[in-house]
């Protein structure tokens, strides 16, 4: 669950529909911005925070865009520029050594476990198969964008496989990890 509160922004905008974009970014904006403010309410350091506050400054920007023309070419690869800023954030996280599935997992996990090779070990393949699945889906979307389906049913398909396919693999490596972890 909280993968979908972390994505919860960029699902917000995709299920807006594509003609009131500007209306969708805005309220992507709202929720990243939402979900930043509760979690720090709640405790979470900024450094938890990749993913929602990477999320907030591209709504930002994309609100403006979309506001100031409506009619923009970026409309047309909007979807490729989200999962090509996750794929950044995603990736900035891992360059500085702090992968940003870190701090989701640390939500779930007992606090003398945070620390342990083993446990940030599995958060950094879990980030990089993350990163890895948005940079894919990125180009993807802009093939299709390039050709005239970005916002076609085979992009929708190519949007909700970006992001299962990578959940469905956290959820089996975690498992696997966890599985090795008891046998020692």
């Amino acid at each position: 669950m909280s993968y979908v509160r972390t994505f919860l922004p960029w699902i917000v905008f995709a299920v807006v529909p594509s003609a009131q974009w500007q209306w969708g970014a805005l309220a992507a904006l709202a929720a990243a911005v939402a979900l930043v403010v509760r979690q720090r309410r709640d405790g979470a350091d900024f450094d938890a925070l990749f993913i929602e506050a990477g999320s907030a400054a591209f709504f930002a920007v994309l609100a403006s865009i979309a506001f100031a023309d409506p009619a923009s070419a970026v409309h047309g690869y909007s979807a490729a520029l989200s999962s090509a800023t996750l794929a950044l954030v995603a990736g900035g996280s891992l360059l500085i050594g702090r992968p940003f599935t870190l701090g989701i997992a640390k939500r779930g996990t007992p606090r003398e476990v945070w620390g342990l090779k083993a446990f940030v070990r599995t958060n950094t393949v879990i980030t990089a198969v993350w990163t890895g699945a948005f940079a894919v889906t990125a180009a993807a979307l802009a093939v299709l964008s390039r050709s005239g389906l970005g916002h076609s049913a085979a992009a929708t398909l190519v949007q909700a496989a970006g992001f299962v396919v990578p959940m469905l693999f956290t959820t089996r490596y975690v498992a696997s990890a966890q599985a090795r972890a008891a046998a020692r």
